[in-house]
C-alpha cells in the first residue's frame, strides 16, 4: 500500500483547508485500486476508487493525479 497525503489553504479565512489523499493498495481479485478521497478537514469527504490489472497502470494513474493536485495548489504534507 502506497499513500500521498496533500493539503490546500484558502486565502479565504471563512473556508477550512482541504485536503486530497491518493493510495494504492492491491484488492482480493488480484486487481490494484487506486483509492482517492478528498475534502475539507474537518468536514465529509468524497471517494472514488479506480481498478488497475497492474500495478504499472495504477502507479502512473495515482502519479497523474498527484500532479494534477499539485498544480491546481496543493503540497504534500508526508
Amino acid at each position: 500500500m502506497t499513500q500521498c497525503l496533500l493539503t490546500r489553504h484558502s486565502r479565504n479565512r471563512r473556508l477550512r483547508p482541504s485536503f486530497y489523499r491518493v493510495e494504492i493498495a492491491h484488492n482480493l481479485f488480484g486487481e490494484y485500486s487506486v483509492i482517492r478521497e478528498w475534502g475539507r478537514i474537518g468536514g465529509r469527504s468524497l471517494e472514488k476508487v479506480d481498478l488497475f490489472e497492474g500495478l504499472v497502470e495504477a502507479s502512473r494513474w495515482a502519479d497523474r493525479v498527484r500532479r494534477k493536485r499539485l498544480r491546481a495548489g496543493y503540497a504534500r504534507i508526508e
